[in-house]
């Protein structure tokens, strides 16, 4: 045990600040708690301006990016600052595991270098990239094949792989072609001490439909937008509460003005936790309008096990790995149908016993398999695998959970 104690993990992520980005942090602490001294390299934001803070024990190193990037030519510029930052900070700090999180599939660079100095390299896979290119540009060509290629070697670089659902486990093996020994599923799950039962904040209208997450073009608000057009058409006693930021708030914004339906939205923009809490605990139904894609359908969406985690039953366009998270505590629409989407609502706003039903079926999957308690355990087995030696004929060592 004093030997692990004395081993350290730089964490290395680029798409969102620490502690604000939920996985990193939960992964972050846990580590720290199992006795590992743990450092953050990621960027500033709001919230996150220091350029070094230590919370918890976590010294935490922040540099500041270019604006969200738009095309090709923005994310070469994004991600070269932020390789460039990492690595000139990675210079300061002891460490013996580089654990880093994508996008972009870029940090083998930095793991590559320091295994020559005999430290190891550990993949935190949070997108699978290549699918994600194809859903913001819908095309492929020579740019996706060189994500495929990052992605490829970042996966040979890496000693260990973790996968936050068994779709992107199934990617490490196969295009990844890692040993399923070194392949561990930890998937996102919601920290109830975070996702609080709290007094709701006031509904503008008899029903409020919340929502959570980023405004981007993947995360389907224009779908949602108008589904809420269809419902506002036939009742006008409904709300829609959407908490979040990103590239497209201001489009959707303008949407919401287009299809008339501005003053039965709110946007929040991103918000304080309790805030956020306050809408959702307010909210009759929660929705997850991501839209049906291969990205969307092999990755699980943190929303979804928060809306659970609040007892919030679910109306979703039917995916893989949504329907995985979520089975009986969710509906699901036709795949990027709006006016099914719509009904679905309507349904649940209409049948509170069917609500209340999926909602605490849903309370009840998170508390007895999908809170970050039960993956925890999972986390520190990858950390144990890396130094465990895997002679062959060895058993599986790979875990997954339901």
């Amino acid at each position: 045990m004093q030997q692990q104690k004395q081993r350290r993990v730089l964490i290395l992520v680029e798409n969102l600040p620490s502690p604000f980005d939920r996985r990193v942090w939960q992964e972050a602490t846990t580590l720290r708690a199992a006795g590992y001294g743990v450092s953050i390299i990621c960027p500033t934001g709001k919230g996150c301006e220091k350029k070094f803070e230590s919370i918890d024990g976590i010294d935490i190193y922040r540099y500041d990016l270019p604006h969200e990037a738009e095309g090709a030519l923005g994310y070469l510029i994004e991600y070269s600052v932020a390789l460039f930052w990492s690595f000139f900070y990675s210079l300061k700090i002891r460490f013996d595991v580089v654990h880093a999180c994508n996008p972009p599939d870029l940090f083998f660079l930095i793991g590559g270098f320091y295994k020559l100095f005999g430290k190891k390299f550990l993949f935190d896979h949070h997108d699978a990239n290549p699918e994600l290119y194809e859903a913001k540009f819908g095309r492929r060509g020579a740019f996706y094949k060189l994500l495929c290629l990052f992605e490829k070697l970042t996966f040979r670089t890496a000693d260990v792989s973790i996968a936050t659902n068994e779709s992107y486990r199934r990617i490490a093996l196969t295009r990844g072609g890692m040993d399923p020994d070194k392949v561990f599923v930890v998937r996102s799950g919601p920290s109830l001490e975070r996702m609080k039962i709290v007094p709701p904040a006031k509904k503008p209208r008899k029903f409020l439909v919340g929502y959570v997450g980023v405004m981007g073009k993947q995360e389907g608000i224009d779908l949602l937008l108008q589904a809420a057009a269809v419902i506002i058409k036939h009742r006008q006693d409904v709300h829609f509460g959407l908490v979040g930021g990103g590239t497209s708030l201001e489009e959707m914004k303008a949407l919401a003005r287009e299809l008339g339906v501005a003053e039965y939205v709110t946007f929040t923009g991103r918000v304080p936790d309790a805030e956020l809490l306050a809408v959702l605990n307010a909210a009759d139904v929660c929705v997850n309008p991501d839209v049906a894609n291969e990205m969307n359908d092999i990755s699980t969406m943190n929303k979804i096990m928060e809306y659970m985690a609040l007892g919030k039953p679910i109306v979703q366009f039917d995916l893989t790995e949504g329907r995985h998270s979520a089975q009986d505590a969710s509906l699901y629409a036709r795949h990027n149908d709006p006016q099914d989407f719509a009904r679905k609502i309507v349904q649940l706003l209409d049948d509170p016993a069917r609500r209340q039903t999926m909602g605490e079926y849903g309370r009840r999957r998170v508390l007895d398999t999908l809170e970050w308690r039960h993956e925890a355990p999972r986390l520190l087995a990858a950390y144990a695998a890396l130094w465990r030696p895997s002679p062959f004929g060895q058993g599986r060592a790979s875990a997954s959970r339901p």
